[in-house]
């Protein structure tokens, strides 16, 4: 065997372990999420968040949905064409592939050998590069899922069918409107981001609504849509996160009953210092404890 199959070898064997090590210790917090079932408050039960979306989404589909299309016709083209030229960082594809290649290469690590900090950045940004790659995969099948079952004509059918046409199980792409799967994706990646950076959660959530908004805004969507894939986004990767925080996982439940990360901005900031320092070759990366019991045994020989 060649030393490049040796080395692909090793690898796959270090990632097959580390999985399996990531996994005991999910499966080993199951315990502690059984001791930390404080009822949702009002506003984020599963009935309540039902209740917003029929309230949302059929106002939408009354009051927007019928003037949205003939009001997009009267705007100047240039209008669209602003929106056409950010409203794809809403595709699923590049927030899985570079989260799902986040993982896999630090899978393909030996944390174990690294100092403190550097084993505590590759926790975390796997645990949160996981969290925002199974939130957007997950909401985008639920997504797809709706839309191919609903049948709802798209907005270029309007003048045809209206705005308010279903052919359940039509399995047509011109039939599957509702919900919006740009706009589900954009919720469950700016839900992510928001409880990952809450310092930024303001800004993200502008973003987000901007990013969903220009699915309207070159007629891909009806305003309906848009609001019940966001809702359907959001929810998702809310239970996601509350799943995680009773769990310790990447995040934990204040005593006011807040979701927090577990890493705060202390300790990022001193993650990064450390990466940033290994980088520049400043510092070595390996644990302080092997430098120290390496030294040992050279005195020792030497003695």
């Amino acid at each position: 065997m060649s030393n490049s199959s040796k080395f692909v070898w090793h690898v796959l064997a270090r990632m097959r372990g580390n999985s399996r090590r990531a996994a005991i210790l999910f499966s080993g917090r199951r315990e502690r999420a059984r001791h930390n079932r404080d009822p949702l408050p009002p506003g984020q039960r599963p009935q309540d968040i039902l209740a917003v979306l029929l309230l949302t989404v059929g106002i939408a589909v009354v009051a927007f949905d019928v003037p949205t299309y003939p009001w997009l016709r009267s705007l100047p083209g240039e209008y669209r064409a602003a929106f056409r030229t950010f409203t794809d960082i809403g595709k699923a594809d590049w927030i899985l592939v570079s989260t799902g290649l986040c993982c896999l290469f630090l899978l393909a690590l030996d944390a174990g050998r690294y100092a403190f900090r550097l084993r505590m950045a590759i926790g975390a940004v796997f645990t949160y590069a996981a969290f925002i790659f199974y939130s957007v995969a997950a909401t985008g099948l639920l997504a797809i899922a709706f839309k191919w079952s609903l049948g709802r004509a798209r907005p270029k059918l309007y003048e045809e069918v209206g705005p308010v046409r279903f052919d359940f199980l039509a399995f047509d792409g011109t039939f599957t409107s509702f919900p919006s799967g740009h706009s589900t994706t954009v919720a469950a990646l700016a839900t992510a981001l928001a409880f990952i950076f809450p310092a930024y959660r303001w800004l993200i959530i502008v973003a987000g609504f901007w990013l969903a908004f220009s699915r309207v805004m070159v007629g891909a969507h009806y305003p309906s849509d848009v609001i019940a894939g966001t809702l359907l986004g959001m929810t998702f990767t809310f239970f996601t996160v509350r799943a995680m925080a009773r769990r310790r996982i990447g995040f934990h439940l204040s005593s006011s009953g807040k979701i927090v990360p577990n890493m705060n901005v202390l300790s990022a900031k001193a993650c990064v210092r450390a990466v940033w320092q290994v980088l520049r070759g400043q510092r070595g990366a390996d644990r302080v404890e092997a430098e120290v019991a390496a030294a040992d045994t050279t005195e020792r020989t030497s003695a």
